[in-house]
């Protein structure tokens, strides 16, 4: 039997228009004797886009492929691309109708030549396993089949998101990750390659068209998966920058920067969480919105009912966002704007921390506004109040002991206005420390010259400096005793360091799309992919398994499929694709979310 392979062009009419269009497919002739049969191996599609001048190369490369040769010296690049993607979708299909019967008997053992093994194709699978598998937990892809999402749809959605949870990146960075670099396409049954761009976009429109239904259908799977109540809602904010102008994007504005990246437009994104950690909304704010304006729209969004307990950071903790949460019936914990700091040791309480550091808690309750005020003084965060008051106050003193020793110089400013405008923006630049100083500047007679810049020390009261590590809850909570108190403002900095892992993790910055809707659809594809890492890192903490998504990340990010091929003593070629065996790190990660050690399976092949 004699057998060759070519690339067959057919025309055919779609049975619903009646429109005529190409389709394309890979042939194989197969002499038997004096007849010649030919066999379809793989439909093309009618997107085929390789010259017709190439096919024949392209048909003679794949067959070399699936016979085990894998050098490919005379073949261009593009059209090895092409032709190992085809051969591995034909060794594929061949492995699944193939699974039952290899494992029935002999052919499980084989005669092979040992110097012919070949370890080929090569895809990151561990990170995608594990995040697919928290996916389905979560029922997000029958949420999307009920949203609307066709197959190639959801797949294109499944892509953007593991994407950012894996690699994050823009998605530009996202298709090429899953064209060349990652297996997902084998877990979730979907050939990446044929994934254009604009389909990847496309998806993230989609998905931000259903963002509330996303959200609230995420928020509820992760309560009956996890069985926590609906308490406590932390609110925040945080911005992005744009790389580029953005001059088409009305949220698009300048702003303080949390990157300190003040050349650059910003755009903000406002998060409500669940003490949980989960998010119940997201919503997307121009660059330079105040924290303090934003919160009563957040909260009328998310159809909060009065008597929600609300847990906010100084920066939102405004006033006026104080009495409007007490008028419209919400209760709150929030760090204290008020810069006044005291501190009774013989009359404070003593909470332990979750970590069995000691915190002092002095009570003061205000029937007048109705609040309770909480000092807290610990002394980890004295230490490090002390270390960056210390480091501060160095910064700020050598910066004017730049400008006085330049008095000393032939050609050091020595004009009064200059020097003037130099020690402003050291304050700007140390304000924290600068508060503390009082600065002398003495002129010569004709007032025209500064001779001497001098400085003394005199610490603020109510600062840093008089009372390291002490700091001020506000809350109308007052029928709480101290330890419960303190443990509710305890879920706001373990929260805090969760939505830090949002912007730092899961390629939240910068952005580099200019038009709003790709800016949204972005940033809520980072909050999409948080929702799931945090499923994820709540299960792992379940099993004593605290580290940091980008830990947990690079562990398993070492697992791989792989093909092995081997020429038989015949002549033919065995094709082995599966998993690599996962190391002990990840081992322990796996048996914690409960995952198969060879994601994939595994697909055996002879040719």
């Amino acid at each position: 039997m004699l057998a060759s392979m070519f690339i067959r062009r057919t025309r055919t009419s779609s049975r619903k228009t009646g429109d005529s269009y190409e389709t394309f497919r890979l042939v194989e002739a197969v002499r038997e004797g004096k007849t010649v049969k030919q066999r379809t191996i793989l439909n093309l599609g009618a997107h085929f886009d390789v010259p017709q001048i190439d096919w024949a190369v392209l048909a003679a490369r794949i067959d070399e492929l699936l016979h085990g040769q894998v050098g490919f010296l005379g073949v261009s690049e593009e059209i090895e691309a092409v032709a190992q993607r085809y051969a591995a979708q034909i060794l594929a299909r061949a492995g699944q109708e193939a699974e039952t019967s290899l494992a029935e008997g002999d052919e499980r053992f084989q005669e092979v030549d040992l110097a012919s093994l070949e370890l080929v194709r090569p895809r990151t699978v561990g990170v995608e396993h594990a995040a697919l598998s928290a996916i389905h937990a979560l029922g997000l892809p029958e949420k999307l089949a009920e949203l609307g999402f066709n197959g190639p749809q959801r797949a294109a959605a499944l892509g953007n998101i593991i994407g950012r949870i894996a690699r994050p990146a823009s998605e530009r960075a996202t298709h090429d990750w899953l064209q060349h670099t990652t297996a997902l396409g084998e877990l979730v049954g979907y050939d990446y390659e044929r994934l254009n761009l604009q389909q990847l976009y496309r998806s993230a429109d989609q998905l931000l068209k259903h963002r509330e239904a996303l959200e609230a259908h995420i928020f509820g799977a992760a309560q009956s998966l996890f069985g926590f109540e609906n308490t406590i809602t932390l609110y925040d904010l945080t911005n992005t920058y744009f790389e580029g102008t953005a001059a088409g994007n009305p949220k698009a504005s300048r702003g303080h920067s949390k990157e300190k990246r003040s050349d650059c437009p910003l755009v903000t994104l406002g998060l409500v969480l669940d003490v949980s950690g989960f998010p119940r909304r997201s919503r997307i704010f121009a660059g330079n919105v105040t924290e303090g304006t934003t919160l009563e729209a957040m909260l009328a969004e998310l159809g909060a009912t009065a008597g929600t307990n609300v847990v906010m950071d100084a920066g939102i903790a405004t006033e006026a966002n104080l009495a409007w949460l007490t008028q419209a019936g919400y209760r709150y914990v929030v760090v204290s704007r008020k810069r006044e700091r005291r501190f009774d040791p013989e009359q404070a309480s003593l909470v332990q921390t979750a970590s069995g550091m000691p915190v002092q808690v002095q009570r003061v309750d205000d029937p007048e506004t109705g609040e309770t005020l909480l000092y807290c003084h610990s002394p980890a965060r004295a230490d490090k109040d002390r270390a960056i008051d210390t480091t501060k106050a160095a910064g700020f003193e050598a910066a004017l002991q730049k400008l006085a020793d330049g008095l000393a110089k032939p050609r050091g400013s020595k004009n009064p206005a200059k020097l003037h405008e130099r020690i402003g923006r050291a304050k700007q630049k140390y304000p924290r420390a600068a508060q503390h100083y009082t600065i002398e500047v003495t002129l010569d007679k004709p007032g025209q010259s500064v001779t001497a810049i001098t400085w003394s020390k005199t610490p603020r009261p109510n600062s840093t400096v008089t009372h390291p590590g002490v700091y001020c809850l506000r809350t109308t909570l007052t029928e709480h005793d101290d330890a419960t108190l303190w443990r509710i403002y305890s879920m706001l900095t373990n929260l805090e360091s969760v939505f830090r892992s949002l912007k730092t993790d899961l390629g939240l910055r910068p952005v580099y799309h200019q038009i709003e809707r790709r800016v949204e659809g972005h940033l809520f594809i980072s909050v999409l992919a948080y929702s799931i890492v945090h499923s994820m890192r709540l299960q792992l903490k379940a099993e004593a398994i605290s580290d940091s998504w980008e830990t947990i990340r690079n562990t398993l990010a070492t697992q791989v499929r792989i093909t092995t091929t081997l020429k038989r003593r015949d002549g033919r070629t065995i094709h082995v694709r599966k998993a690599s065996r996962p190391e002990p790190r990840q081992q322990t990660i796996h048996a914690a979310l409960r995952l198969t050690a060879n994601p994939g399976g595994t697909q055996q092949t002879v040719v």
